[in-house]
This record gives C-alpha cells, sequence and structure tokens, in this order.
C-alpha cells in the first residue's frame, strides 16, 4: 500500500519527533481532504489537503510511487491540490517537508509550483529537520 510505503519513508529518513506525516486513521478527520492519482488500477501518488483555517490550507501525505516518479504524477498531484484550494477559496496553501537529500526532489516541485520558503506555521515548531513553504493563492 502507497500510504505504509509513505509512512516508511518518512520514518527512515526523518528523526521520530519530525514526523508529521498523516497516518491512515488521521486522514479521516473532516478537515482533510483525500487524493490519490491511479492508472490501471495502480494507485501512483497520493496527496492531501488539510484545512487549518478559513483562508488556509496545508499539502499532506504528498507521495508518489518509486516506480511513477519522473511521469509527472507528483506535478499532476500538487496542482490538483493547489486547485481545489483555490476552489475553496483559501488564500494560502502551505507544506512542511523534510530538509534533509531525500526529501530535495519534494522540496524542488514544490518551489516549481510557486511556494516559498517560510517560517513554521500552524502548530508545527521550527525544526533543522523541516522545511516549511507557503503559496499565496
Amino acid at each position: 500500500m502507497l500510504l505504509g510505503r509513505h509512512m516508511s519513508f518518512a520514518r527512515a529518513t526523518t528523526q521520530p519527533e519530525d514526523v508529521f506525516a498523516l497516518e491512515v486513521d488521521e486522514l479521516v478527520d473532516p478537515a482533510v481532504t483525500f487524493f490519490s492519482l491511479r492508472a490501471d488500477d495502480a494507485v501512483l501518488g497520493v496527496g492531501a489537503l488539510k484545512r487549518l483555517d478559513g483562508s488556509h490550507a496545508e499539502v499532506k501525505s504528498m507521495h508518489t510511487a518509486q516506480e511513477a516518479r519522473g511521469r509527472g504524477v507528483g506535478r499532476a498531484l500538487v496542482d490538483h491540490l493547489i486547485g481545489v484550494a483555490r476552489e475553496r477559496g483559501y488564500r494560502r496553501v502551505s507544506l512542511e517537508t523534510g530538509s534533509g537529500p531525500a526529501f530535495e526532489p519534494a522540496r524542488r516541485l514544490y518551489a516549481s509550483a510557486g511556494f516559498e520558503p517560510c517560517g513554521a506555521f500552524g502548530d508545527y515548531r521550527p525544526s533543522p529537520n523541516s522545511a516549511y513553504m507557503t503559496l499565496e493563492l
């Protein structure tokens, strides 16, 4: 299951206190909308949008299957999440991802979509293991 691989990756590359990926049971929170991208019944990528308040949402649990990387799956998901955020009237979308080398492709993807570095937001605290990014809509 792709969510299981996502959690395994997060735990293998991040200090335990800095793993903020949502567990499956957290994805059913009414503030969270979960999306998947599929082809031929295979889940190629997942992502979620979490409502922080009436004007601010957070990208959560973005992950592309290893076998689908480099095929535009991550870009399609992040573009979809941004589109949903716009439709819902959010004025800003933020995210937390890892600051280490394993997360460099994710940070490049988000930067290419217009996200810029920012400080900790919401319930996050500053951490050298986290990179925070935001996009004004």
